[in-house]
């Protein structure tokens, strides 16, 4: 394994300048802004402990988990940018969580119950920090924002990923004691069962990640796969995987954008693509599903979602996943609707999803000191913060995993049980 460090794209921008006043007494106002916050954020269960070691809290109920701010700054930038500046105050230090930090994240998203405007009223008492924009889904831009989080490294991902297909997708967990390596081999059959895969059936695939479920469908259902990717360090490990397995004849690995796809197929598949996609461009993909599927074909997207809309968390977006938005199930109809597809089948994983968060970051945490060689502590912090707080979303509700199944709106030789996915016995 490479052990090289490397240049993350985690480089943080506090805005701040002069010399720190973590030593200096807190004033009034740090103390009102400290509540306020608190009252602004619904009064969660939890403790701010300030630089000089003063603990504020605004529940009679014993905390769950102790926030702990270092310095005036972090505190400024905590009001003034609110995710950001937890999330970079956190990478690098400057704030620490005392207790469970997937616990003290829980009680923090269920308690917010006031407007962001309130919060952006609080930190004008400091000063507002300049917003950056999300970058934009076009072709060369979609490519910037998946080389920033996907090219980090194929040994990087393979230290905390299943070691059978490196799927970095939610797995499926039909029994609760199933290793990671049991359940993404579970999801991809299940993913095959939806969509009724038939031996020398054609399948293309939009975002193939390591290219696992082509492999997995050409060898257990005897299909031929085309998955197009635009991460240049996916597809050459993919190709490999294929060639060294004997796979190659019967899977391609495409380096290219979904929307340049070319041909027909009898099954369209999109596994953890749709998230970065774009909510612009969702009909486009529609019109690529329907130019490229058989009249009797199927289709299948699955993608982290919301219940209502809402963007990506700014810190997310900005460190870990530019240009990410999770749909909702009515922003995915404008994939089918427009091209009068009938959806047969719509299941939740969210709980799937906070297991397999929970199975990734036990092994990264077992990892740490070679990821730390390999980028720097504030990355590990980093992404230690990205998936845990990840597992609070989907435990919480705030995230949510969708798979849609669909197929063309005159087919008729849709089933008409669901014996297909889960085989059942009638006395």
């Amino acid at each position: 394994m490479d052990t090289e460090r490397h240049t993350t794209p985690l480089a943080m921008d506090s805005g701040e300048s002069g010399t720190d006043e973590s030593s200096s007494t807190p004033t009034k106002l740090d103390r009102l802004l400290v509540s306020k916050l608190l009252e602004y954020s619904g009064r969660p269960k939890i403790e701010i402990r300030l630089w000089d070691g003063d603990r504020i809290s605004s529940s009679n109920e014993e905390p769950i988990a102790t926030m702990w701010l270092k310095s005036r700054s972090a505190l400024k930038r905590l009001l003034t940018q609110r995710d950001i500046g937890f999330g970079d105050g956190y990478s690098e230090g400057q704030i620490e969580v005392e207790g469970d930090l997937c616990d003290f994240l829980c009680e923090v998203y269920r308690s917010k119950n006031q407007t962001d405007l309130e919060l952006k009223g609080l930190g004008k008492l400091y000063e507002m920090a300049p917003k950056k924009k999300a970058k934009k889904n076009t072709i060369s831009g979609s490519k910037s924002n998946i080389h920033h989080h996907y090219d980090l490294g194929n040994d990087f991902y393979s230290l905390w990923l299943d070691r059978e297909a490196m799927q970095y997708t939610c797995a499926y967990y039909p029994f609760d004691s199933m290793t990671l390596e049991q359940a993404q081999i579970a999801k991809m059959e299940h993913v095959c069962r939806k969509l009724m895969l038939e031996p020398g059936q054609t399948v293309v695939e939009a975002g193939c990640g390591w290219g696992g479920l082509a492999r997995y469908m050409a060898k257990t259902h005897g299909v031929r796969v085309k998955s197009y990717n635009i991460s240049h360090e996916q597809i050459v490990y993919a190709t490999e995987r294929a060639r060294s397995e004997g796979f190659d004849d019967r899977v391609e690995y495409i380096e290219d954008d979904y929307r340049n796809i070319k041909g027909t197929y009898d099954v369209f598949v999109s596994v953890g693509m749709l998230e970065h996609v774009g909510r612009q461009n969702y009909r486009e993909l529609g019109a690529v599903v329907d130019r490229c599927l058989t009249d009797n074909g199927r289709a299948l997207v699955h993608s982290i979602g919301r219940n209502m809309p809402e963007l990506m968390s700014p810190w997310i977006e900005k460190r870990i996943f530019p240009g990410a938005y999770p749909p909702t199930i009515r922003e995915m109809m404008d994939i089918v609707e427009p091209y009068n597809f009938s959806v047969l089948d719509i299941e939740n994983l969210r709980l799937h999803y906070a297991k397999t968060l929970r199975h990734w970051l036990e092994r990264f945490d077992q990892n740490e000191e070679v990821i730390a060689k390999k980028f720097d502590q504030r990355f590990v912090r980093a992404w230690r913060l990205y998936l845990t707080g990840s597992i609070a979303a989907f435990l919480v509700g705030t995230l949510q995993l969708f798979q849609i199944a669909f197929t063309r709106g005159a087919d008729n030789s849709v089933p008409m049980n669901r014996e297909h996915l889960y085989p059942y016995v009638v006395d």
